[in-house]
This record gives C-alpha cells, sequence and structure tokens, in this order.
C-alpha cells in the first residue's frame, strides 16, 4: 500500500511565491502595453501611499488621530474583502481550484498562499497605510513594541479575508454569473465617491475630526481596527485593553485561516458541475414563467419578457441598469439628506432610466438579426418598439414614483409632489419618444468582451443618439416645464399644481406614441443598415 507523501508548508511556501512572482513576469511579458498599464498604477498606488502616509504621520500627536486611524484601516479591510468579488482575475493565485490535482494538504497549502499573498502591490500599499495609522497613534516603547505585532496582525487579517472570501465564493467567480460582478464595479466606485462625498460634507459640517470620535470608539474592538486601537490603548497606559484588542485580532486571523482552510478542502474534495451529470436532460419542457403570465399576448408581450432578460441576464445591460438605478436614488436623496437638495432633483430618476430606450437595438449586438427576420412592416416594428417601451416602462415608472415620494418626503414637500411626478412622467414620456426615433437612426455595436460600451469607430455615432436624444427630450418635455414654471409663479398657481400630475402623464403617454409611431416607418426601411450596425462589434 503507497501513501502520499506529507508536504511541509517549508518545502512548498517558496515553489508558491515563485510561481505568483513567475506569473506576474509571464503577465507582463504580454504585451508593452499592459506592461505601461502595470508601471502607471504601481506608480500611482505608491503615490497614493506615500500621501497618505505623510498625512498619518502629520496627525501625530493630534488628539483626533486614532479617530482618524481607526476609521481608516476599517474601510482598507473592507476593500480587501470586496476586492475578489470585483477583480476575480487581479490575481491568478486566488484560484485554488488550479491546485486540486496536486498532493497537496490544506494546511501548508493555507500557509504558502498567505506568504505569496504577501508579494504585491496591494500588500505593499496597505502596509504603507497600517504603519502610517500606528506611527500617529503610538507614543511610549510599550506603544511601538505593540505597534510592531499590531501591523503584522493587522496585514495579516486582511490578506487571510479576501483569501477566504475567494475561497468561498470561487465557484462563483469562475463562471459567467460571477464574471457580471467585475463589470458592474463601476457601480461600486460611482456609490463610493457619492458616499465618500457626502461623508466628507458631513464632517465638514459637524466641527472637524472630533465627529469621528464615536465611530473610533466603537472600531478600536473590530478587527483588525483593534489592532491600532491596541497601540493607542498602550499609548495610553492601558496595557490590559491593548492585550485584549491585540488578541481579538489574532482570534480572528485563526478563524479566517480555518475557514479558508475548510473551504480550500472542500473544493478539493467535492465535485463540481462539470463532473457529474445533470440531474435533469437537458431538453427537458420548461413550463411559461411567472413573468410570462403577466405579459400580454402576442409580440408584445414577447418581446417584452425578452427585453426584461436582457436586463437580467446580459451583463453589460445589467451594468447599465443597476448603475442608472443606483445613481438616480443616489443624487436626489443624497441633496435632500443633506439639506442642499429639491424636491426637482427626483427627475433625475426619470432622466437616468430613460436612457436605455437609446440604442436599443444594439443592445441585441449581433443577435438583432433574429428579430429583424421578424419584421417586415411598419406595423411589425411598431409593435417592437412599443414591446421594448413597456418593458422600460415596467420598472421605471414605479422607481420613478417611489424616489419622487422618498425625495419630497426627506424635504417635507409634499405640496410639490404633483409637479414632480407630472415632471417626471412627461420628461420620460419625451425620452422614450427620443430614444425610439434615435435607435432607428443612429444604432450603433455595444462590444460584449472588456470594459468598452461602443465598439471602435462608433463613438461619434454614441454622443449623437445620446446627447442630441437628451437635448431633444428637454425641448420636448418643455411644454410641461413652462406650465410647472407659471403655476409657481402664479398667485394661485398651488390651487390647481395638481393639475401637472395627470397633465404630465398624459403629455407623456402622447409623446410616447407619436415618438413610436415615427420611428417605425425609419425602422422598418433601415433594417440592414441597422443590423450592419450593431454587428459590427
Amino acid at each position: 500500500m503507497t501513501t502520499v507523501p506529507d508536504v511541509s508548508a517549508a518545502s512548498i511556501t517558496p515553489v508558491v511565491v515563485r510561481l505568483k512572482l513567475s506569473l506576474l513576469r509571464n503577465g507582463l511579458r504580454q504585451s508593452g502595453g499592459r506592461r505601461a498599464a502595470y508601471i502607471v498604477s504601481v506608480v500611482v498606488a505608491l503615490l497614493v501611499a506615500a500621501l497618505q502616509l505623510l498625512g498619518l504621520i502629520a496627525l501625530r500627536g493630534n488628539a483626533h488621530a486614532a479617530a482618524v486611524s481607526l476609521p481608516l484601516v476599517a474601510v482598507l479591510a473592507l476593500g480587501w474583502a470586496v476586492m475578489p468579488l470585483f477583480f476575480p482575475s487581479g490575481d491568478e493565485t486566488l484560484d485554488p481550484t488550479r491546485l486540486v490535482m496536486l498532493p497537496l494538504r490544506p494546511q501548508p497549502l493555507v500557509r504558502a498562499l498567505l506568504v505569496a499573498s504577501l508579494v504585491g502591490v496591494g500588500p505593499l500599499f496597505t502596509l504603507c497605510l497600517l504603519t502610517g495609522s500606528v506611527i500617529s497613534v503610538a507614543h511610549g516603547a510599550t506603544a511601538w513594541v505593540t505597534a510592531v505585532v499590531g501591523v503584522v496582525l493587522a496585514l495579516l487579517v486582511c490578506v487571510a479575508l479576501a483569501r477566504a472570501v475567494a475561497a468561498a465564493n470561487i465557484r462563483l467567480l469562475s463562471s459567467r454569473k460571477g464574471r457580471d460582478l467585475a463589470v458592474l464595479s463601476g457601480l461600486v466606485v460611482a456609490v463610493g465617491a457619492q458616499l465618500v462625498n457626502f461623508g466628507a460634507q458631513r464632517l465638514g459640517s459637524s466641527g472637524g475630526l472630533s465627529a469621528l470620535d464615536p465611530a473610533a470608539d466603537v472600531l478600536r474592538w473590530v478587527p483588525p481596527a483593534s489592532a491600532i486601537g491596541a497601540v493607542d490603548s498602550a499609548s495610553e497606559g492601558s496595557y490590559g485593553s491593548a492585550v485584549v484588542q491585540l488578541a481579538l485580532c489574532g482570534a480572528v486571523l485563526a478563524g479566517l485561516l480555518a475557514l479558508w482552510s475548510r473551504h480550500l478542502t472542500r473544493l478539493m474534495t467535492s465535485p463540481d458541475g462539470s463532473t457529474l451529470q445533470a440531474a435533469e436532460p437537458a431538453a427537458r419542457e420548461r413550463g411559461s414563467s411567472g413573468l410570462a403570465r403577466l405579459l400580454p399576448a402576442g409580440r408584445t408581450g414577447t418581446v417584452m419578457e425578452r427585453s426584461l432578460r436582457y436586463v437580467w441576464r446580459d451583463p453589460k445591460t445589467k451594468a447599465a441598469w443597476v448603475t442608472s438605478l443606483a445613481i438616480g436614488l443616489i443624487v436626489p436623496v443624497f441633496n435632500a439628506l443633506q439639506g442642499t437638495g429639491s424636491a426637482y432633483f427626483a427627475c433625475f430618476a426619470a432622466g437616468m432610466l430613460g436612457i436605455q430606450m437609446y440604442n436599443q437595438f444594439g443592445q441585441d449586438t449581433s443577435a438583432f438579426w433574429i428579430v429583424a427576420m421578424t419584421i417586415s412592416s411598419t406595423r411589425d416594428a411598431y409593435v417592437e418598439l412599443r414591446g421594448r417601451a413597456l418593458a422600460l416602462l415596467l420598472i421605471t415608472l414605479p422607481y420613478a414614483t417611489l424616489v419622487s415620494v422618498l425625495t419630497t418626503a426627506l424635504l417635507g414637500a409634499w405640496r410639490q409632489l404633483p409637479e414632480v411626478l407630472g415632471l417626471s412622467f412627461a420628461l420620460l414620456g419625451a425620452m422614450l419618444a427620443t430614444g425610439a426615433w434615435s435607435s432607428a437612426r443612429f444604432p450603433y455595436s455595444i462590444p460584449q468582451e472588456g470594459y468598452k460600451n461602443v465598439a471602435p469607430g462608433q463613438a461619434g455615432l454614441a454622443w449623437i443618439a445620446i446627447f442630441g436624444g437628451m437635448v431633444s427630450a428637454a425641448l420636448l418635455s418643455a411644454p410641461v416645464i413652462a406650465l410647472t414654471i407659471w403655476l409657481n409663479v402664479s398667485a394661485d398657481g398651488d390651487r390647481w399644481s395638481w393639475l401637472l400630475l395627470p397633465l404630465g402623464a398624459l403629455y407623456g403617454a402622447l409623446i410616447t406614441l407619436l415618438g413610436l409611431r415615427l420611428a417605425a416607418p425609419r425602422t422598418a426601411r433601415r433594417l440592414p443598415e441597422i443590423l450592419a450596425a450593431v454587428s459590427k462589434g
């Protein structure tokens, strides 16, 4: 009977580290552009780290230094936790399934991968911020000794957290749905930027760094920020608190390593979908979904269901919709929370979603030829466009209503709710009308791979279609806007302002129907040109 030799961590750790360096080196050899991009990213990351380090050192001696350092480390750890979800291809060694055929035990592999994870720009950036954080709060010999231990623990917790999250979700991240998360990373950046802006404004209006003290009092007991809290406690002579805070960080590190090891064992011993036969034949008959039963019969319902499935399944379409939904809510609500907004900012939600009507055929890419084969008359084109518009309205109408109600509630401007809703519905109708016409007149292709939303050579078409359409929509909405202004400046306008809701809704419906009627003949005539344009990418 033969046994598999036990491979120690000491023997595989150098191998895994060399593997990490080889993957990095070979990746940079692929092209000069990739090398240039990597060098630029490294320089920018190190420059930001150096500036952060100098800023934290400048806080040394400030009474609120810990109030800055502790939240900073907590946000840094949060970044390590979500990084594998949005950038699964950023580090090829994040995928342990590549090693399942090797005779490796989980414990030595965990230690080897942990050491290899310390190689890279991310750990160096984190080390700079952690070093600056402890410098800002450390005072006395005991605090400096605690700082050395605290920096090591905090760094290991961040790295182990990223690895544990990646191992727990590796089946998802290696699938098509998991790769959709990378497409949505732009949404995280956009939302994060708004949150940072909101936090900075709140901080500036609340009297400075002292506003962070309550958050810091909580975070000093939350690993890995508790490691920095231990340094602060040691500086103040609270050695018992410092020991407990370091122990908390060490316990979390041990727990993360155990969780990581457990997931590695499961990945290396459990079969996945590629090794198991499907539970049922692939050709199994599927009944109509609940969504299909709720939609109208005939071509209209079919078009609506197809459009809604694109929103749910296609990565690029999903990213555009989720981004519009988030930004359309963030802008009016955050301005209302700051007390600087207006109830009319709620119209931003309808505008953001109305953009989704532009380039309807480009969203289909080369699959549009199947749709084109079913359009043989102006009537077919009209029903196709109408179905797409109704699918958009199915999401946009309740969403715009919700944002309008929420914004007016936060501002206490309930009197303006009918005006806001009327304007939103009129603007939405105008954008549906111009979007339908623009989709037929200025179609362009959306590449399925990468992060580009326009095929090379078609950027001009995209600018004309979107911004030209938005200007036209604003002009078409002018009658409702003018009526709103007139009622607000009129002496007895408050008595009649409620009429803007039905008038705006009626105007939006009529302008949408008119736009669809005008776009249908052009769509039917230009099918070959549309098909060639959307298939270019």
